[in-house]
């Protein structure tokens, strides 16, 4: 079948088939703003379901052969960058009677197509506002928006599913006075906390999500890592992203990485493992938390630790959920905050150290401590210490540490901290 007929075929059948089954995320879509929507996140974590989304609410209001929706992750659209005006060509043969300005263009997974940015700042300029992309590599999706495209993008970022969405995607009411409501919240946060939040894994049995999970790993090593970066020793890979996982929530050491494949007998560059480091992130396979310094230099170049995107992904690839709560915990915490907030830190001085600062227009608004269990007094005095130091620091009245299921509020050295939940934090962070 040529092309263009191929082409054909896809959009009619997308025209005509039933609006898509999806439910809604937290991220709204805005409509109609003169600016390219761009998706960017982890391969998997729901970017093609919010288009979906967006899409069935346009369908309500405009004639659905308006929209065009096209997927570059599927094998029938075998195109290269000159062939890409075949879309256009036959859209507009299928439906000649269209202002295009008025039409609706979604391109998913579009930076599949090497060579694809020409090709939307063309639609953009002459044909159509309303573009909305998607893309799994942010590093490949900057460097076309700073050059072909600045000042015409709106990036919004996705990740897997935060606590909110998956607690609305088990259909669980949320009612803290409720003891039936809390039962369910705290049994979900369990299961969120063991299972993570890819959305394709959640009505999923355990084994056939753990399997579903060790897939999308092996997808993002071989081929979003190995076959974009053009890495030909996926043995050091694969150890490298083991050891991501293992150090989430840590300081990450490329010194002690090197030294334990040279020790296995593999050999591999130090550069090569902080190119690593960098794809990894460019991939939203983990992502780093730098150490604050009122210097803008050792800020970006000094210590930093490591969170991965997912922590089901950490449980079904490296290590067991009961063994390590804790750590799950506080990876889970850093997710929900990356979210909603574009600046965080770490605190660490001589003494003590804090979990996470939160800064907003240059100024430190939180300080965040989390811990699994309250009842060690060595644990709880150590994690105090560090909250009430980093408040000091930053001159705050209050801070937070957020627990399993522990609940307290207490004043020390004139500083309130609120012991809280994770299930009632993500509650009072949303509000």
């Amino acid at each position: 079948m040529k092309k263009k007929e191929q082409l054909k075929q896809i959009i009619r059948d997308f025209h005509l088939s039933e609006p898509f089954d999806v439910k809604p995320r937290d991220l709204e879509l805005p409509l109609n703003t003169q600016k390219i929507i761009t998706l960017i996140g982890v391969r998997r974590c729901g970017k093609t379901s919010i288009l979906y989304h967006k899409i069935n609410k346009l369908a309500q209001t405009i004639d659905k052969t308006k929209i065009l929706f096209l997927n570059f992750e599927d094998e029938r659209l075998d195109l290269r960058v000159d062939e890409l005006d075949l879309v256009l060509q036959s859209f507009m043969e299928l439906y000649p009677e269209h202002n295009l300005k008025e039409c609706y263009f979604f391109f998913d997974e579009i930076q599949n197509i090497n060579g694809w940015e020409k090709f939307v700042r063309r639609v953009y300029d002459t044909v159509s506002k309303n573009i909305f992309i998607t893309s799994s590599n942010s590093k490949l999706l900057s460097s076309e928006i700073a050059t072909s495209l600045r000042g015409r993008t709106l990036v919004f970022e996705v990740f897997p599913l935060s606590f909110s969405e998956y607690l609305s995607f088990k259909n669980v009411e949320v009612d803290l006075y409720s003891s039936k409501s809390l039962a369910y919240i705290k049994n979900a946060q369990e299961n969120f906390l063991k299972d993570g939040g890819f959305p394709e894994t959640l009505f999923l049995d355990a084994p056939y999500a753990t399997q579903t999970l060790q897939e999308y790993f092996n997808v993002l090593l071989y081929k979003d890592l190995a076959q974009r970066y053009s890495i030909t020793n996926t043995v050091a890979l694969k150890f490298f992203l083991k050891r991501v996982i293992a150090s989430s929530t840590k300081q990450i050491s490329i010194n002690k990485i090197y030294n334990e494949l040279k020790s296995a007998g593999i050999k591999i560059g130090k550069n090569t493992l902080y190119e690593f480091l960098e794809y990894i992130q460019n991939i939203y396979f983990a992502l780093t938390l730098h150490k604050y310094d009122k210097s803008l230099v050792n800020k970006e170049l000094g210590e930093k630790k490591i969170y991965t995107i997912d922590v089901g992904l950490n449980n079904a690839i490296e290590f067991r959920f009961s063994d390590n709560v804790g750590k799950v915990l506080e990876n889970a915490v850093f997710l929900e905050l990356r979210r909603k907030y574009d600046s965080l830190f770490y605190f660490r001085n001589s003494k003590s150290e804090c979990d996470f600062l939160v800064n907003e227009k240059n100024r430190i608004t939180q300080a965040i401590q989390v811990t699994y269990d309250m009842s060690d007094e060595v644990i709880k005095t150590r994690e105090i210490k560090g909250l009430i130091t980093a408040c000091k620091e930053f001159d705050l009245k209050n801070g937070v540490i957020i627990t399993y299921d522990s609940e307290d509020q207490v004043v020390l050295e004139d500083i309130q901290i609120d012991i809280i939940p994770f299930y009632k934090w993500v509650k009072v962070l949303l509000s």
